[in-house]
């Protein structure tokens, strides 16, 4: 994924950008805030590197590195920064989100209209929301954010394949009952007995019954 530009002198991306030289170049990059744990980030003459040593999980402590982080990006004048994660889509933005909010004076509800205007498909974890919204709190003492809460994800629906093979399953035995693929409007009480089937010789039986009767 390319670098995805915040303001004029700051950048989001994944963990291929400070490996590409003429990129870092062209973008007059002097600061380099790799938040990951495993990707290491080459060395180049006149740039700072800081590390944020963390995994993302909801449960890693990525608010610890907030103001931290925000600072070096706000002392950074002598060109632009880059932050970077492994595919700049969790950590990284939560790091940027927490310096527009300090030292842009934004809302983390503007501060995520900001970053996701740049780099639409950021997905932050749960855990990093709940450690922005305590950081929002702390710098404005209100929240302007509500993470909505995850839903069951539905079933996917039946391919032309897999319904092609549910109708030709073959009915099922169980308990006496003859089982067939339930449709919407098929109910329990549509299941029907054996017992309650009249077999050819049921039938001749009644007939004879009626038969004697009648004489």
């Amino acid at each position: 994924m390319s670098v995805s530009q915040i303001t004029p002198t700051l950048f989001l991306g994944g963990a291929d950008a400070p490996l590409n030289a003429s990129l870092m170049s062209q973008k007059g990059i002097t600061l380099i805030v790799n938040a990951t744990i495993n990707h290491a980030c080459p060395a180049y003459p006149g740039v700072e590197f800081v590390r944020v040593p963390v995994s993302d999980l909801p449960s890693a402590r990525l608010g610890d590195h907030f103001d931290r982080v925000a600072e070096r990006i706000h002392g950074n004048h002598a060109g632009g920064t880059l932050v970077h994660c492994a595919a700049g889509m969790s950590r990284s933005p939560a790091l940027v989100m927490a310096y527009l909010m300090r030292f842009r004076g934004v809302t983390l509800c503007r501060a995520h209209r900001w970053v996701q205007e740049s780099r639409p498909y950021v997905r932050l974890n749960a855990g990093f929301w709940e450690q922005l919204l305590r950081y929002e709190r702390k710098l404005y003492g209100k929240n302007t954010v509500r993470v909505a809460a995850v839903e069951e994800t539905p079933p996917p629906p039946l391919t032309p394949r897999t319904q092609r093979w549910t109708r030709a399953m073959p009915p099922q035995q169980t308990n006496g009952l003859t089982q067939v693929p339930r449709s919407p409007v098929m109910s329990r009480a549509s299941l029907i007995s054996r017992s309650q089937l009249l077999t050819p010789t049921k039938k001749r039986n009644q007939i004879q019954q009626l038969q004697s009767l009648s004489n």
